[in-house]
C-alpha cells in the first residue's frame, strides 16, 4: 500500500478588489510517497477540500488543451503533465504565467497571445509519421493538427518579450513559418511580417521558447528558418 505524505504547496492569490495586491498562500497535500500526483491533480485536491476560490484553468487533463499552464518554480510548464516526482523544492511555488496580465490567481488574460495570430491560418498539416496507419477508403492522406497548443509558454519564457513589448514572440513565429511552409503563394506576405520591426529582429536568441515547449515544437527552430528564409528569398 503506498503510504502517504504531506507536500507544501506555496500558490500566488490575486482576487482584484478582494486579494490585492496579489500575496502568496501555503497549503499542504496528502500525496503518495512515489510521487506520481500531478501538479494539476494538487490543485484539484486544493480547490475540492480546501479553498474553492482558487482559480486556474484546465481541460484535458493530459497535455494537449494547453490551458492549465503556469510557472512551476519559475519555469513555464504545464500543471497536467508535470509531475512530482519530476520536482525536488518543497514548497513548490505555483504562479501565473509571466508576462500575461494575470485576471484572478493562476488564471491569465490569453488575448495579445493570439493577436498576431491570423484565425484564417490553417492548423492542419499532412501527417509525416512513418507508422501511420494507411487511411480508409475515400481518404488519400492524413491530416494532423499542429503540435503548437498555443499554452503560452513560450511567450512566458521569452526574455526578449519581457523586454520588448513589440516583438510578437516566438508563438506567432512559429505559426507564421507553418504558413510559409505550407502555402507557397503567401510566402511574400508572411516574409514581410516576419522581417518586420515586430518580427525576428525582436529575437534574442535564449532557446528557451524551445527549451520549455510541451510538444517539442522547437519555435527557436522556426525563427531560424525564417532567418534564413530573408536572407535568401530567391531560394524558396
Amino acid at each position: 500500500m503506498n503510504s502517504m505524505e504531506m507536500f507544501k504547496f506555496r500558490i500566488r492569490r490575486y482576487k482584484p478588489g478582494a486579494i490585492d495586491p496579489p500575496r502568496f498562500e501555503t497549503f499542504e497535500v496528502a500525496v503518495g510517497q512515489d510521487r506520481s500526483a500531478s501538479i494539476l491533480d494538487c490543485l484539484e485536491q486544493i480547490r475540492l477540500n480546501q479553498d474553492p476560490t482558487l482559480m486556474y484553468r484546465h481541460s484535458c487533463h493530459h497535455g494537449s488543451c494547453g490551458t492549465c499552464a503556469c510557472q512551476i518554480n519559475g519555469t513555464p510548464r504545464l500543471a497536467c503533465t508535470t509531475k512530482l516526482s519530476q520536482l525536488s523544492a518543497d514548497p513548490l511555488i505555483i504562479e501565473p504565467l509571466e508576462g500575461f496580465d494575470c485576471i484572478a490567481d493562476l488564471v491569465v488574460n490569453m488575448d495579445d497571445f493570439f493577436k498576431d495570430i491570423d484565425c484564417k491560418w490553417s492548423y492542419l498539416q499532412t501527417d509525416q509519421s512513418a507508422d501511420a496507419p494507411p487511411p480508409p477508403g475515400g481518404i488519400t492522406t492524413w491530416s494532423r493538427l499542429e503540435d503548437c497548443i498555443e499554452c503560452g509558454c513560450c511567450v512566458s519564457a521569452c526574455p526578449a518579450v519581457q523586454v520588448n513589448s513589440a516583438f510578437m514572440g516566438p508563438a506567432a513565429l512559429t505559426a507564421v513559418h507553418r504558413q510559409y511552409r505550407k502555402f507557397r503563394q503567401q510566402r511574400e506576405r508572411l516574409l514581410a511580417i516576419a522581417g518586420g520591426h515586430r518580427g525576428v529582429k525582436g529575437c534574442h536568441r535564449a532557446l528557451v521558447c524551445s527549451k520549455v515547449c510541451p510538444t517539442r515544437v522547437y519555435p527557436a527552430r522556426h525563427i531560424d528558418e525564417l532567418r534564413r528564409q530573408l536572407k535568401t528569398p530567391s531560394s524558396t
